[in-house]
């Protein structure tokens, strides 16, 4: 029988992005690999995990969030220093709401997802005409003037923040949470990504000034994306307060703005996907890494030089590209 290799890129995939790929096994199996194996490799790992390691993971997925929203304003032309501002201002609705007025957490979040997506974006809305630099210096001023203006006046517990905050029950629970948000928010965006709206988004940001050329109002389109990216850093920020049981001025610390870049260096840009991946694998090696004391921190900076240096497109667009070069043999029609 004669046979010949066929890439998976030159075969499989033309064919799966059609009705086709109902009509064979492998086809299906091709297009669910690499989709159904990291979900359940997630929750596998949360259920065998130690309370510590489970409480690493819900940390994990709430940065991931961040790295996540922060690909989202990248992609509208957006370049954000300041994801702790979103983390920072969800963290403090929330907890605000459940402190002085004592509404359970399973109402505090959401509330803040929304009310500190709309805070956000209000708060932006008069700098969404500078570029570059020029938007990310503005990004990355706020959280810090926000925490000096916390300290001054005293106001949300000052600098000793508000602790004792509600939970949302365990750790388990938390986790569920947190891991079921992290899949919901990865797929609904990058299937966002792949409509007229986001190649709308895509064109804004490869070159804004075709955009407005063909009659559209840019400003609009990136209000809305800069919603989307501040709502889903708000609710990291919130679902962090009540897991921690406390907000203060640490939930505006550079770190939740530094570690979702440096995830989305590691992982690869303009996928959504490889922000999630860079988390993945940088905060629980940051854990992995805590008892080497100062070491730790020039041992992150390697691995973190080593791959963008070494994989500057990203560790996720290497293996897609290295998952779509499989071969396989296949009979050859007479």
């Amino acid at each position: 029988m004669a046979q010949r290799k066929e890439r998976i890129d030159r075969g499989i995939k033309v064919r799966s992005d059609d009705v086709f790929a109902l009509t064979s096994w492998r086809e299906m199996a091709y297009l669910a690999f690499p989709r159904v194996v990291p979900v359940v490799l997630l929750f596998l790992l949360g259920a065998v995990a130690s309370i510590y390691w489970e409480r690493v993971l819900v940390t994990t997925c709430m940065f991931a969030l961040l790295a996540i929203s922060w690909d989202i304003l990248a992609s509208a032309g957006m370049v954000s220093l300041g994801q702790a501002l979103f983390f920072g201002v969800g963290a403090y609705i929330a907890g605000t709401l459940n402190h002085y007025f004592g509404i359970s957490p399973w109402l505090t979040i959401p509330i803040a997802t929304l009310g500190g997506g709309v805070v956000c974006t209000l708060v932006l809305l008069p700098v969404l005409r500078l570029r570059g630099i020029y938007f990310a210096m503005v990004t990355m001023i706020l959280p810090l003037m926000i925490e000096r203006v916390i300290e001054a006046t005293k106001i949300f517990g000052g600098t000793e923040g508000i602790s004792g905050l509600n939970t949302l029950g365990n750790v388990h629970t938390e986790f569920l949470v947190a891991a079921v948000m992290v899949w919901v928010v990865l797929f609904s965006f990058r299937r966002m990504m792949s409509t007229d709206y986001g190649l709308l988004l895509k064109g804004i940001n490869d070159n804004d000034r075709a955009v407005m050329s063909a009659g559209m109002n840019i400003y609009y389109y990136k209000a809305q994306a800069l919603f989307l990216s501040s709502a889903v850093g708000a609710f990291a920020g919130a679902f962090m307060t009540h897991a921690y049981q406390f907000v203060g001025m640490p939930v505006f610390a550079l770190d939740y703005s530094i570690i979702p870049i440096a995830s989305v260096a590691v992982g690869g840009a303009g996928t959504l996907a490889g922000p999630m991946l860079g988390s993945f694998i940088l905060v629980p090696l940051s854990e992995l890494l805590r008892g080497l004391g100062g070491l730790r921190v020039v041992i992150y900076a390697v691995i973190l030089v080593v791959c963008t240096v070494g994989l500057p497109e990203g560790i996720f667009h290497y293996l897609s590209r290295k998952y779509n070069q499989f071969e396989r043999w296949v009979k050859v029609e007479r």
